[in-house]
C-alpha cells in the first residue's frame, strides 16, 4: 500500500474514531423522495450530533493496481485486510460523484449483540460504499456483502441511503460476539412520502415477497427466533424493531419525539399527536413514512431540522429551565436526579451538541457533475447557515478543515458557528433575531443565485467542460470563506450590542432593559419578601 493511500485510510479511522467515541449516537435523519419535493431530487439530511470538532474531507476518484489491498481497523483493536476494487469513486463529506449519499443515526438495540470482532464498523462501511457503489441498491449490496464476510462491528444503525431516483432506509444490528455476518432489512420509501429516525428503530412489519422494494437477511426472522426475541406461535407479525430494538420509555421519549416533530410540520393536516413520544398506554408507533401536505426543498428541510418544539407542549423556549430570555439548550446530562426520582429534558432536533448536519439534493435532470449538492452546516442548526458543495468540486474552505476541539481558533467555521451560539445563550430571546437576520441573509442570496451558478456550469460544460470543475469549486470556497468572515463579524457585534447586561442601541448607547415582567413575577412567588424595600414593606404595615 502506498503512503497517500494509507495516509487517506487513516484519516477516515481517525475522523471515524474521534466522532464516533463522542456522544454520535444522538442524531437525526430525514429522508424525502422525488414525488415529495419540489425539483423532483431526493433528500436525505443527516444532524451528527456528539462532542466533536469535525473535518470536512474529499476522497479522490481513483485507479487501483490489481492485488492491492486495504487496512481496515475497528474500534475494538480489530484489525484486518480486504481486496481494494479497480476503481473507486469521489466522495465529498457523505456524498459521491454520482450524487449517492449516505447518513445514519444509532439505535443499538440489544447490547448482547454487538461484535467487538466484525471488522467493519458503520461508518466505515458509509465511506466504502460511497467510493464502490453509484447507486442505493448498489450501496446496499457493498455494505451488506461486506458485513457477511467481514463481520459487523457495531451496534443497530439506521442508515438512509439515496440516489438520483430513490431512497431506502436500512436497519442493521450484529449477531454476537464472535458471530458471523449481520442481520438487516432494507425498505425503499415509496415515491411521494417522507421518512425519518432519530436513534432508534423504525422499521416494524415488512414484507418478504417484494424484492422491488423490500431487501433483508436470510437469517432476519430465524435469528430473531433463535435468540427468544420473537415467538412466531404467538402469531404476530414480525416486527423487525421490536425484535432487535425493543422500545423503553427513556428511549421513547428520547428519539420518536423527534420523528413525531418532523411528521407534525410536514404534514400538520394529519394531526399526529405526540401520544407514543409520550409514552402513553395504547399509542400506537409513529409510522415509517408519510406524505407531506406539500411537497418539500431543501430550505424546507434544513428548517426542519431547526425546531425546538416550538409551539407544541414540549416547547423548550417556555419551560422554568429556559432561563427569563427562554433559552432552549440544555446542558447535559439530559438524564438528571433529584430526591432519588429520575428525570429527563427533552431532547430536541436542534441541539447545542450538534457536530455537523448536511441535507444532500440528487437531482436525476442535471448531470452528475452539478446536480448533486451537499448542503452543509456546523454545530448547531438553529444558529449556523448551511453553504453548497457541488460534488464535482476539488477543493474545500480551509475554515472548514482545520481546527480541534481542545483550541479555539478563528482559523475554523466550527469555531466560528460554536462561538455564537454560546454567547447567544446569555440572551437568547434578543440574540436569535439578530443571528436569524444575518442567517436568513445569507441562506436568501445563496438559494437566489443558485439557478445563475448552475446556468453558467450547465453551458460551461457544453462548450468547455473541463472548466465546470474548477468553476464550481471557486464558488463554493468563496461562498463559505466570504459567510464565516461575516459571522465572525457578527459573533463582534452581538459582543459589542450585548455587554455586561445592557444592551446597546442604533446609536450605541447602552440601555437597561432589565429581565421580562413574567419572569420577575416567577421571581417574586418564590421569594415573596426577599426583594421589596423596607420603607415600603413598613408602609404597608408588613415591619
Amino acid at each position: 500500500m502506498n503512503f497517500k493511500r494509507f495516509t487517506l485510510l487513516t484519516i477516515i479511522f481517525l475522523f471515524t474514531l474521534t466522532s464516533m467515541n463522542q456522544n454520535s449516537e444522538a442524531c437525526t435523519s430525514i429522508l424525502v423522495t422525488k414525488g415529495a419535493s419540489k425539483n423532483n431530487s431526493t433528500m436525505i439530511s443527516y444532524s451528527c450530533d456528539g462532542e466533536f470538532h469535525p473535518h470536512l474531507r474529499i476522497i479522490p476518484a481513483a485507479d487501483h493496481k490489481k492485488g492491492e489491498m486495504i487496512e481496515i481497523r475497528n474500534w475494538y483493536g480489530k484489525n484486518g485486510k480486504i481486496p481494494q476494487v479497480a476503481h473507486t469513486y469521489k466522495v465529498v463529506g457523505l456524498m459521491n460523484e454520482f450524487q449517492l449519499a449516505i447518513g445514519e443515526t444509532t439505535f443499538e438495540g440489544r447490547k448482547e449483540l454487538l461484535n467487538k470482532q466484525g471488522l467493519f464498523n458503520y461508518f466505515t462501511l458509509m465511506i466504502t460504499a460511497l467510493q464502490r457503489a453509484k447507486t442505493a441498491r448498489q450501496a446496499i449490496k457493498v455494505i451488506t456483502s461486506l458485513v457477511d464476510k467481514y463481520g459487523y462491528g457495531s451496534v443497530g444503525e439506521s442508515i438512509s441511503i439515496a440516489d438520483k431516483h430513490e431512497v431506502w432506509i436500512l436497519e442493521i444490528v450484529g449477531t454476537g460476539q464472535g458471530g458471523k455476518g449481520a442481520v438487516w432489512v432494507a425498505v425503499k420509501i415509496p415515491d411521494g412520502a417522507v421518512s425519518a429516525h432519530a436513534n432508534m428503530s423504525r422499521i416494524r412489519e415488512f414484507s418478504t415477497n417484494d424484492p422491488e422494494n423490500v431487501i433483508y437477511s436470510k437469517n432476519v426472522i430465524s435469528f430473531a427466533i433463535k435468540k427468544g426475541y420473537y415467538n412466531p406461535k404467538k402469531r404476530k407479525p414480525f416486527s423487525f424493531s421490536e425484535a432487535y430494538n425493543p422500545p423503553s420509555e427513556e428511549q421513547v421519549r428520547y428519539s420518536s419525539r423527534r420523528v413525531w416533530s418532523i411528521f407534525r410540520r410536514a404534514a400538520p393536516s394529519l394531526k399526529i399527536t405526540p401520544d407514543y413520544s409520550s409514552y402513553k398506554r395504547r399509542a400506537k408507533p409513529y409510522p415509517l413514512y408519510i406524505k407531506p401536505d406539500k411537497k418539500l426543498c431543501v430550505r424546507d428541510v434544513i428548517n426542519l431540522h431547526r425546531d425546538h418544539y416550538e409551539n407544541t407542549e414540549f416547547d423548550m423556549t417556555k419551560d422554568l429551565s429556559a432561563g427569563p430570555f427562554k433559552a432552549p439548550d440544555r446542558w447535559r446530562p439530559i438524564k438528571w436526579k433529584v430526591n432519588n426520582k429520575i428525570h429527563t429534558w427533552e431532547r430536541p432536533i436542534s441541539t447545542q451538541q450538534t457536530a455537523l448536519v448536511f441535507v444532500s439534493e440528487s437531482r436525476p435532470n442535471i448531470p452528475d457533475e452539478i446536480g448533486g449538492i451537499y448542503w452543509y452546516g456546523l454545530d448547531n442548526p438553529y444558529t449556523n447557515f448551511f453553504v453548497p458543495f457541488y460534488t464535482s468540486i476539488t477543493d474545500l474552505p480551509h475554515s472548514y478543515t482545520t481546527g480541534t476541539i481542545k483550541k479555539f481558533s478563528k482559523d475554523s467555521a466550527w469555531w466560528a458557528f460554536n462561538f455564537v451560539a454560546n454567547y447567544a445563550n446569555l440572551r437568547w430571546s434578543y440574540m436569535i433575531k439578530d443571528i436569524q437576520k444575518i442567517q436568513n441573509e445569507i441562506e436568501d442570496l445563496e438559494f437566489k443565485i443558485q439557478p445563475v451558478i448552475e446556468q453558467t456550469a450547465l453551458n460551461l460544460l457544453k462548450k468547455n467542460p473541463e472548466l465546470v470543475e474548477n468553476f464550481l469549486t471557486k464558488y463554493c470556497v468563496n461562498n463559505a470563506e466570504m459567510n464565516i468572515e461575516k459571522w465572525w463579524k457578527l459573533g463582534e457585534f452581538l459582543i459589542t450590542k450585548y455587554n455586561d447586561g445592557y444592551i446597546q442601541n442604533e446609536n450605541g448607547r447602552a440601555k437597561a432593559v432589565g429581565y421580562p415582567e413574567k419572569w420577575l413575577k416567577r421571581e417574586i412567588k418564590e421569594n415573596p419578601k426577599k426583594f421589596r424595600l423596607k420603607e415600603q414593606r413598613k408602609g404597608e404595615g408588613e415591619l
